[in-house]
């Protein structure tokens, strides 16, 4: 393996060059997933599975700290149940893989070749969870009697399948990773309110744990969940200009209570129905962390989730230097990972293959490790380590007291963990134009030279009016934002008709 070459980018094409090609190749260097045997579907190696535990586990420990608990519900499930919410069978049903057989016979074909054929047709077939809210809805109904076994607050960290056609590692797949909250509740109230809190938990996760400065929002009645009164989402910007919803919070009424029969007694001794949510996200935020971060070197992952903080590379240009030099390097890790950095102990990796430094290094750019250190005889000497930030060129290395390195590393990595946050925000702002006539709006997606980006426009347009920009431009209403600086009045757009706040439209995963 041979040493990257100078002044050329690890990664080919470059972001410039072809976007799309980029991601496919940075997930490739970073080694974090393949594409499998079976269509649309992936193989998450440990490196890429390594970032999901991370996020995981922190995603985890704030969904009990909201005083959820996790359960876990069939990954089959029957035709019947989701007929019986039909906006949310509808809405699902061209993405849905049905099981219809319970075992396979050996049979010879033709040429003599043994076969194995479905047997056993089902008398009811069974879908492969595209979601759950109809099944955990079954559950529900046998658990809740009385507005004492209220509120029901659930979490299920599954895999799910949604048939899709056009694949991309992380961002679609037909088999994804997620979690998926659902929650029954005596009052519309308090439903509303949970629908809120957990979009919060989503955008203050995404902020400070994987850098991303996303924009809450609702979404408009065309883009809603199927099935929900109302659907509240985080949107981000990558690189590419487009918009990626990160995560999403609904607030599903009593439909699929009644659907599903989910009642219980009132305080008042009547029969009613409860109030259900429910909301997800998925390893589609890995993707997004790699499209709104990464470089032309490779992946750059926010230190909160990396599955190493930091990477020590011993440097042994002679054998004699072997023992001196990995016993400092086993120091320094040691006193290192005394260090804590959020909830976690550092995550420190010695790399001690036997292959050039050169070629270990480009190793770790490629993953996005955030701090790289190296040591050799001659830091030994100044007892010194060289130090090289992700975050910041490859050449860019700071040389520092071995002492000094050990207690800013935290620092450190805080420093990085913001500078990434702080840089995505400012390409989302520098890329976000308020439009105000069709004509502009227009140029902005489609004029040649374009690269679009965030339109901040007023819209009294109708759902129909929705349908034809996304034809004509496949631009979406990404939400309409929660935020006051978008609350003025003003004209549509589209229409002309008066409008009382700004949306948010942008092309997007």
């Amino acid at each position: 393996m041979a040493k990257q070459p100078q002044n050329k980018s690890a990664i080919s094409p470059t972001r410039e060059e072809d976007f799309p090609q980029w991601y496919q190749q940075v997930v490739r260097a970073a080694d974090m997933a393949e594409n499998s045997e079976v269509r649309g579907c992936m193989v998450i190696k440990p490196w890429g599975y390594g970032i999901w535990e991370r996020i995981q586990q922190q995603l985890d420990q704030m969904f009990k700290d909201t005083g959820h608990e996790n359960a876990y519900f069939p990954l089959l499930i029957p035709l019947s149940y989701l007929e019986e919410e039909a906006k949310h069978a509808e809405g699902f049903a061209t993405e849905c893989a049905v099981v219809t057989h319970h075992r396979l016979e050996a049979a010879k074909d033709e040429d003599g070749k043994t076969r194995l054929v479905p047997s056993g047709e089902l008398t009811e077939p069974l879908v492969i969870r595209p979601t759950s809210e109809t099944i955990i809805g079954a559950a529900f109904s046998r658990w809740v009697e009385s507005y004492r076994d209220l509120p029901l607050l659930i979490n299920q960290w599954a895999n799910v399948m949604r048939w899709e056609m056009r694949p991309r590692l992380f961002l679609r797949t037909a088999e994804f990773l997620w979690q998926e909250g659902h929650t029954a509740h005596e009052t519309k109230e308090e439903a509303l309110e949970e629908t809120d809190k957990m979009l919060g938990v989503y955008a203050k996760f995404m902020r400070e744990h994987l850098a991303l400065p996303v924009v809450m929002g609702r979404k408009t009645e065309n883009e809603r969940f199927p099935g929900a009164e109302d659907t509240l989402c985080v949107e981000a910007m990558v690189q590419d200009r487009k918009a990626i919803q990160a995560g999403t919070s609904h607030f599903l009424g009593q439909n699929f209570a009644k659907a599903s029969n989910i009642q219980f007694t009132g305080r008042d001794g009547n029969l009613e129905h409860v109030w259900t949510t429910s909301w997800g996200v998925s390893t589609r935020m890995i993707g997004t962390v790699i499209m709104a971060h990464g470089d032309d070197d490779g992946l750059i992952l926010p230190p909160r989730i990396a599955p190493n903080h930091i990477v020590i590379v011993p440097i042994i240009p002679k054998e004699q230097h072997r023992e001196p030099v990995m016993a400092a390097v086993h120091q320094l890790a040691a006193e290192l990972r005394e260090q804590r950095f959020h909830d976690d102990r550092l995550s420190v990796r010695i790399d001690d293959r036997d292959l050039n430094g050169g070629v270990k290094n480009w190793e770790w750019i490629k993953k996005g490790v955030p701090l790289r250190v190296e040591v050799g005889p001659r830091d030994l000497e100044k007892g010194s380590v060289a130090v090289t930030r992700r975050d910041q060129g490859p050449k860019s290395k700071a040389f520092l007291p071995t002492a000094e390195f050990i207690a800013s590393a935290t620092a450190t990595l805080q420093d990085i963990q913001d500078q990434l946050y702080q840089r995505a925000l400012d390409f989302r702002e520098a890329h976000s134009v308020r439009l105000d006539t069709k004509d502009a709006f227009y140029d902005f997606f489609q004029k040649k030279g374009a690269q679009g980006g965030f339109a901040v426009a007023h819209w009294a347009g109708s759902n129909e009016d929705e349908d034809q920009l996304k034809k004509d431009l496949q631009v979406t209403i990404r939400c309409i934002p929660f935020d006051e600086a978008y609350a003025e009045e003003g004209t549509c757009f589209y229409t002309g008709k008066a409008s009382q706040r700004r949306l948010i439209f942008a092309k997007s995963y």
